[in-house]
């Protein structure tokens, strides 16, 4: 299928954490301060513009509802590839709802696509120009808290950040990363290629499906190049932060989920991985393969796009813990410890069976209502 619902978030998060692990090197204070103060009088409907790069690019911003222009709050932002727009990654992933207190903002790659693939239309350099850009805009417009950015995407999106985790100035930015159904086309051939990361420590946490036909799991040639098997990806990212191997690994629903947890120079949970496989209820019936799509418990575009099923993990849920226990540190190089790795919600193979054109006709429409109430 051309271009699979290839998503882009690249999530940006800043938020006023309290009763956070102690860090090694403190807590980083730096970060335009300006936009605190100014009240935010544009619709987050309507599109944000930036020069970069010679190019006028696009942003859209959920506030909370109760902002205040005189909090420095954490902010995400998702951006998507095909369709093309930030508004169906905010109806996919419904991080305004995960994410309530928190500024979500959803960048738009250029011409539906991010860098990184044969049919990409702007270079790394570019996008990670426009993220700094972007960075800076989302400063000067409203109250970011820059120790606690963070960044997710899917797809296409997700391989981006790949290409922004490795980056050691607009990478440094971040203070983690949390990559679904990555398409990892600029990191491909080992942990030293080209990779030069920001610290010594860079929180990663990825989702996959292990059935996924449009990122295969065990690599290969994908749509848009070469794809390394995520097995390879993540032991790359384990020997950066220096690593334990193996990792420690826990099996969940039937051994449908299983959730790998790396202990990188001391700090517990730094890197970890969520491979989502078979559902299968021996009771009742089979459920199908968790394919390319955002994991959800309830019904989402991604999984109708990919003719895929409901998941056991709710993925936006569980990478809010996992940023919870990360801030950006003061100095270069090192990077506080973490607290608790976060646990998967259960679930029930109940909710995950094929959805019968009665339920798929409901979630459209939902859908569909959600993105009309956020354009008007």
């Amino acid at each position: 299928m051309m271009r699979k619902y290839i998503l882009l978030s690249s999530v940006l998060a800043t938020r006023v954490v309290s009763a956070l692990a102690t860090r090694d090197s403190g807590i980083y204070t730096g970060g335009d301060l300006s936009g605190c103060g100014r009240p935010a009088n544009l619709s987050s409907a309507l599109p944000h513009l930036v020069t970069s790069s010679g190019m006028v690019r696009t942003y859209t911003v959920h506030l909370p509802p109760n902002y205040s222009p005189t909090q420095q709050y954490l902010s995400w932002s998702a951006t998507t590839a095909t369709p093309g727009i930030g508004l169906f990654l905010e109806v996919d992933s419904r991080l305004d709802e995960s994410a309530p207190d928190k500024i979500v903002v959803y960048p738009n790659g250029v011409d539906q696509a991010w860098a990184g693939a044969n049919y990409s239309r702007a270079t790394a350099p570019e996008d990670l120009q426009f993220t700094a850009d972007l960075l800076a805009d989302l400063r000067a417009r409203y109250c970011v808290d820059s120790a606690r950015v963070y960044a997710t995407g899917m797809s296409n999106g997700a391989g981006f950040l790949g290409a922004l985790a490795c980056n050691d100035t607009v990478g440094g930015e971040f203070a983690a990363f949390a990559p679904v159904a990555g398409a990892y086309y600029t990191d491909a051939h080992g942990p030293d290629d080209g990779c030069k990361p920001a610290r010594d420590l860079t929180p990663i946490l990825e989702f996959h499906g292990g059935a996924d036909e449009s990122v295969f799991y065990d690599g290969g040639q994908g749509e848009g190049g070469y794809e390394p098997p995520i097995a390879d990806w993540l032991s790359w990212w384990a020997e950066r932060n220096g690593c334990q191997t193996p990792p420690d690994q826990q099996d969940s629903f039937n051994d449908t989920v299983h959730h790998l947890t790396w202990t990188c120079r001391g700090a517990q949970g730094v890197l970890q991985h969520y491979k989502i496989d078979t559902m299968i209820n021996t009771d009742k019936f089979v459920c199908p393969t968790a394919e390319h799509a955002w994991p959800s418990t309830e019904p989402n575009f991604s999984q109708l796009a990919a003719g895929d099923v409901l998941t056991h993990i709710q993925a936006s849920e569980i990478m809010q813990d996992f940023f919870r226990n990360f801030t950006r540190p003061a100095v270069s190089g090192t990077k506080g410890k973490p607290t608790s790795p976060p646990v998967a919600r259960s679930s029930s193979c109940n909710r995950a069976r094929y959805l019968d054109p009665g339920l798929l006709a409901a979630a459209n429409a939902v859908t569909i209502a959600a993105l009309t109430a956020r354009l008007m």
